[in-house]
């Protein structure tokens, strides 16, 4: 069985500048800045067979380049639980296109849908064990951060291996995103 995941590969200069704002809060556990990603669909455990369907259904989708633009920090909740630590991503026609496609062409080949609605984020920390007081005080403290805007001309297939201290994310295919798209 193989883990899945599509994602927005992010540029090492993009990683550094987020990487800035990590540490100060007891009990978080930080994500390596070579883990950050945007994801555009989780998909989880599937065949092998399964999975060279999924790449012929990425490598099928057009679209555009696009300037992504990362802004403002928050957390999720779960069970009234602050489950994670997160930097924002400002929705725009393209990322929200893009992500669409993507979920419609994982669609036609079998996968479920997703379940979550698309919130467009990068992972900071898992902050289950960390002080809900020194959470709310780092999001005020970064919540007018904005990194440099970067261009995306591409999204990622990754695979991912569990391990003791974090997971191991590998980029499996690159799909290049195209300037001009055929009518």
């Amino acid at each position: 069985m193989l883990r899945l995941f599509v994602a927005l590969a992010l540029p090492a200069s993009l990683r550094a500048e987020i990487a800035g704002l990590a540490g100060g809060i007891p009990g978080a556990r930080w994500v390596p800045p070579e883990n950050y990603h945007l994801t555009l669909r989780f998909i989880g455990e599937i065949e092998p067979w399964r999975a060279q369907e999924v790449d012929d259904a990425l490598a099928a989708i057009r679209a555009r380049p696009f300037t992504l633009q990362l802004a403002g920090v928050g957390t999720f909740e779960k069970a009234g639980r602050i489950q994670s630590l997160w930097v924002g991503a400002e929705r725009n026609d393209a990322l929200t296109h893009l992500q669409t496609k993507v979920e419609t062409a994982l669609q036609r080949v079998g996968l479920a849908p997703e379940r979550k609605r698309f919130s467009p984020h990068v992972t900071l920390a898992r902050t289950d064990r960390a002080a809900p007081e020194k959470l709310m005080a780092f999001v005020q403290a970064y919540n007018l951060f904005r990194a440099t805007p970067v261009e995306v001309e591409h999204f990622t297939l990754f695979s991912s291996r569990l391990g003791k201290e974090a997971s191991v994310y590998t980029p499996e295919v690159d799909y290049d995103l195209v300037a001009r798209v055929a009518a």
